[in-house]
């Protein structure tokens, strides 16, 4: 499954084309991509405690952990439920809720990845953060697998790109905000 997505990354075209042909069910991409890819993202958090162990306390980076953890957790959700609300037709079967929740698990993997390289790399500033730039083309590829009708195909690679982009940030800024009071 891991492999799924480095393919995606590297070729997004080919990389969508092998994920449909292997139909996974959403928990099977769950449990074998998305909460390994998160259980690592929680777990390099506590990476810059190597470096800067002043600043980053047991407890500060714990709860760091729990944010990063998350957001992109409440990311998935949210995507899913507001998509198939914008989206009814991907209401009509459950192979068709799978392909969306898939498609989102893995637009969120490629973030979730360069997340951790950023978290790895321990820089405030890195030029890892124009990656995040990539995902909307790899959006776009995915958008073929759903079958959507071509007058709506820009429409939804905007909506979810931007849904998939700033629900990390939002929900991050509002967690900060509640954990620090």
């Amino acid at each position: 499954m891991l492999r799924n997505i480095l393919v995606v990354i590297i070729n997004p075209k080919v990389g969508w084309q092998y994920i449909d042909d292997s139909a996974n069910s959403t928990q099977r991409v769950l449990s074998s991509v998305f909460f390994p890819l998160l259980a690592i993202l929680a777990l390099a958090c506590f990476v810059p405690m190597i470096y800067d162990s002043a600043t980053n306390t047991l407890s500060h980076t714990l709860m760091e952990a729990i944010v990063w953890f998350s957001k992109f957790m409440l990311t998935f959700y949210l995507c899913s439920y507001l998509l198939l609300g914008f989206y009814p037709q991907f209401n009509r079967s459950q192979i068709t809720q799978a392909k969306l929740n898939n498609y989102i698990i893995y637009n969120l993997s490629f973030l979730i990845i360069l997340s951790i390289l950023i978290k790895l790399l321990n820089g405030e500033f890195s030029p890892l953060y124009f990656l995040f730039l990539y995902m909307p083309y790899i959006a776009f590829r995915g958008s073929e697998y759903l079958f959507l009708e071509k007058g709506k195909k820009i429409k939804f690679v905007t909506i979810s790109s931007i849904m998939m982009l700033a629900f990390p940030f939002i929900i991050e800024y509002i967690l900060d905000s509640l954990i620090m009071r």
